[in-house]
């Protein structure tokens, strides 16, 4: 394929069927506990999640996009085509659903009597929301228009719905809801790329709503920026930063978060500062610890009455050597870590992040729960609709490290979606998303992709797609 052609243009192979209007009363819902086929693993009879890959990673270390991307720099990526090896084996629907990987701090917030102690917790989710980008230098796959993926945890207790409701520009909508009606989490995506000669930096631009219902309340806030490092030249490496606000828009509490970039002696390093303050704007938390390692909540009193200790007795002004500067002149160099959170007294413990197992470097980097997202449970795949990012030739050929039929599985695909889309094109014949519509988000006003069904069914009931896109 020529690497100028459009990299998302990638869209559904069938027409969409508008007679067929989706329905969740009599969809099928699967149970894990009711078929199993042998063909997983099991322990006393039950059937157990995946806890690794089915191959490890193809190395890396003999392919280069400089030549794709050399034309690029400061340009928008969302029409480069990068060879599959750099991809991981998700697509980008399931690289959201990872923002669930900390549902408990969502159950722990509802739990809460007090709006500030809510809203601490509901801080420490949209930071943990962001960690399993950690040493993530995979790219998803993008996903075809029409593409979906759903997924339910009863161990979690809570089920999750997405669709790829555009192509151009290339959006993602996700909407998760608690299996006891105590919370709903949604919002939608448009991951814009830009390359900077030695780096490429991902702006997730789109708006995330927690609405927690026993509360009556609402939290709304946008991810920080991300930027992957030495995309050309050295060791690919991560950062976020930018200021994330997260707003309470029943109690007119907020949280302003500082995700910190490294800085030119890389001290700042995955660091997270900010505070809560109440509708007076009075100061009534701070937050402080790394994406990467924990989050912690203390006294703004303490707080500063420690920054001035700190400060006298000079703890944090230790002279850094210069190479570890983020501005390299070969490689932006990652700077080495510097020591791990060091917790205020009197500080309260608010999210620490799950270790990764063992063999995680050689699985793409993979969280525990990001091994599990394209696994088929057993009986699964009679049930599921036909658009599930699980039945996608091109990802399961890569996770058993197949990279040219995943390669030339994803050509497949993308030709044939260019093929839908010119004909629908000849016919004007304007695309119809399945279970998200455009609308205004009610708590921020701005324009947003709302689900429009009453509850979610997972494994829809395949008649209920007859005429989307497959992946055959």
């Amino acid at each position: 394929m020529n690497s100028e052609e459009e990299f998302y243009d990638a869209e559904t192979g069938l027409e969409s069927d508008d007679s067929c209007e989706v329905s969740f009363k009599d969809a099928l819902v699967f149970d894990s506990k009711q078929v199993t086929d042998g063909s997983t693993t099991q322990e006393n009879g039950v059937w157990e999640r995946r806890k690794t890959l089915p191959a490890e990673m193809i190395s890396r270390n003999n392919f280069s996009v400089w030549s794709i991307l050399k034309k690029c720099i400061g340009m928008e990526l969302s029409k480069i085509a990068m060879p599959v090896v750099f991809n991981e084996p998700l697509s980008f629907l399931q690289r959201i659903s990872e923002y669930m990987e900390h549902t408990h701090l969502i159950h722990k917030a509802c739990s809460l009597s007090d709006s500030i102690d809510r809203m601490q917790v509901v801080a420490a989710f949209a930071v943990s929301a962001v960690a399993s980008q950690w040493e993530r230098t995979g790219k998803p796959f993008n996903p075809l228009l029409g593409e979906t993926y759903e997924l339910i945890r009863e161990d979690e207790g809570y089920r999750l719905i997405s669709e790829q409701v555009s192509h151009h520009p290339p959006i993602s909508a996700f909407h998760a809801q608690s299996l006891k009606q105590e919370f709903e989490f949604h919002g939608s995506i448009y991951p814009k790329l830009k390359f900077w000669g030695k780096s490429v930096e991902a702006e997730p631009k789109g708006t995330m709503t927690l609405e927690l219902l026993k509360h009556k309340e609402a939290y709304t806030w946008t991810n920080p920026m991300c930027c992957v490092h030495n995309i050309i030249l050295g060791k690919l490496w991560i950062e976020q930063y930018g200021t994330v606000e997260i707003v309470n828009h029943s109690t007119g509490d907020k949280c302003v978060l500082n995700f910190k970039p490294c800085g030119m002696f890389g001290k700042e390093l995955h660091k997270v500062e900010g505070h809560i303050q109440d509708k007076s704007k009075k100061k009534r938390r701070v937050i402080y610890g790394k994406w990467t390692e924990c989050m912690y909540s203390v006294d703004p009193k303490v707080y500063d009455a420690y920054k001035k200790s700190d400060k006298k007795t000079g703890g944090d002004s230790k002279k850094l050597k210069q190479e570890h500067s983020c501005e390299g002149e070969e490689a932006d160099e990652m700077p080495d870590v510097q020591e791990t959170v060091t917790v205020i007294p009197g500080s309260a413990l608010l999210w620490r992040i799950t270790p990764r197992p063992p063999h995680s470097a050689q699985m793409y980097n993979f969280t525990s729960f990001a091994m599990t997202l394209n696994e088929l449970e057993p009986g699964m795949e009679r049930l599921m609709a036909p658009t599930d990012c699980r039945l996608r030739p091109d990802i399961r050929a890569m996770e058993n490290a197949d990279i040219e039929t995943a390669s030339s599985e994803k050509e497949r695909l993308e030709e044939k979606q260019r093929a839908a889309r010119r004909e629908r094109s000849k016919d004007e014949e304007e695309w119809s998303t399945r279970w998200f519509q455009l609308g205004t988000n009610p708590h921020t006003g701005g324009e947003d992709w709302l689900y429009t069904a009453s509850k979610i069914c997972v494994f829809c009931d395949v008649q209920t797609l007859t005429g989307t896109m497959s992946f055959v």
